[in-house]
């Protein structure tokens, strides 16, 4: 006699991370002062849920803690221009492409940050060998077609890759925001810590800081590191598959420095807890952790998927925006904090009037 089988861990399915979020909650504009937001304070001990400003995160941390935050910089890597035709096109950059023979495209040869692998618009009319004309001083010339939809393209100007991106491309706004990007986007899409370009997509959970927060909770003992995770397009889309399993995740770039290694480690050894700013944070030092706990310096690609049941080796909280239905990050999440006080603490932001997503209110999880 066959037995029945056992029904699925909550968490384990795609599905399981479906919420309907009322109309009007997606933030499409940030608040005035980027300390404003509001903040969720999700106890994994089961304590009542807490409704906090997020300046109140000083009255959360310890002196011995440590804060690590993704320095990454978004670039501007929306282009919009026309076809010979005069028909409207989009070229969307995702990433430097290998140039050369062998060579990165961030490495010695001259042409590096101007050949890219890219989505356009209309992928049908934009094959090998068309050119994109964005204005007098930049077009962009189709070069090959990638397995994956994609294209390869050059930016044809006198000007450097970046510099030219700068002055012509548009802040890669996620689809939900439902508006085309203003001038204060350049500012707010960006966190005030950012350094490193490279992003397609801003590390959100940073958006809330000020200069002065940060100086308020380095006064308060706590130390501050950071790493680098370039956030890529992947991070909009939803999981298509039911089993987890079977979703291939996306690549990015992270790097860990050997003085952030060190304080994560002399963190931990100490009795500090570590504290996680945003997901791609998560990703990046769990990425670079051994067995034992340790994080080692390190620099690579990581498509590491963080989904129940995983064990943390390094983080001890995390501070997060809210995410998608059926995103990688809401499995992260779910993850981290247990599903079903992951799934009780967005019932309740949902009620209390959170506003969601990247340009909305943030919660932290102990």
């Amino acid at each position: 006699m066959n037995q029945a089988s056992e029904p699925p861990i909550p968490g384990s399915r795609v599905s399981d991370y479906e919420y309907d979020l009322p109309p009007g909650r997606v933030a499409r504009y940030p608040v005035d002062q980027r300390d404003g937001s509001r903040l969720l304070v999700v106890d994994r001990s089961g304590s009542p849920l807490r409704h906090l400003h997020f300046t109140e995160l000083t009255t959360l941390v310890s002196a011995g803690d440590l804060l690590v935050v993704n320095e990454s910089r978004v670039l501007p890597v929306r282009l919009l221009g026309k076809k010979p035709t005069g028909a409207p096109a989009e070229v969307f950059l995702l990433r430097p492409a290998s140039v050369g023979a062998g060579k990165e495209a961030n490495g010695s040869d001259p042409e590096g940050d101007k050949v890219w692998e890219a989505l356009v618009r209309p992928g049908g009319k934009l094959k090998p060998g068309r050119r994109v004309e964005i204005c007098p001083e930049l077009a962009v010339e189709i070069l090959d077609s990638t397995p994956e939809g994609g294209r390869i393209v050059r930016l044809v100007t006198e000007l450097k890759g970046e510099e030219a991106l700068q002055r012509f491309g548009h802040m890669p706004l996620p689809p939900y925001i439902d508006r085309e990007d203003e001038e204060l986007d350049r500012e707010r899409y960006q966190t005030v810590y950012a350094r490193e370009p490279g992003s397609v997509a801003a590390p959100t959970a940073g958006l809330h800081f000020t200069d002065p927060l940060l100086d308020e909770i380095a006064l308060r003992g706590v130390e501050i590191k950071k790493v680098t995770l370039h956030v890529g397009v992947g991070t909009f889309r939803p999981v298509e598959v039911e089993d987890p399993a079977d979703h291939t995740m996306h690549s990015e770039f992270y790097q860990i420095s050997p003085g952030t290694a060190e304080a994560v480690n002399r963190c931990r050894t100490a009795g500090g807890k570590v504290w996680a700013v945003g997901t791609t944070v998560v990703r990046t030092l769990e990425s670079g952790a051994g067995e034992d706990g340790r994080v080692r310096p390190s620099a690579g690609n990581t498509r590491l998927f963080i989904r129940p049941p995983y064990r943390f080796r390094v983080v001890d909280h995390l501070i997060t925006n809210f995410h998608l239905p059926r995103s990688t990050l809401l499995m992260l999440v779910g993850a981290f904090a247990g599903y079903h006080r992951m799934r009780e603490a967005y019932d309740a932001a949902i009620e209390e009037g959170y506003r969601f997503y990247s340009y909305g209110d943030a919660m932290v999880i102990l």
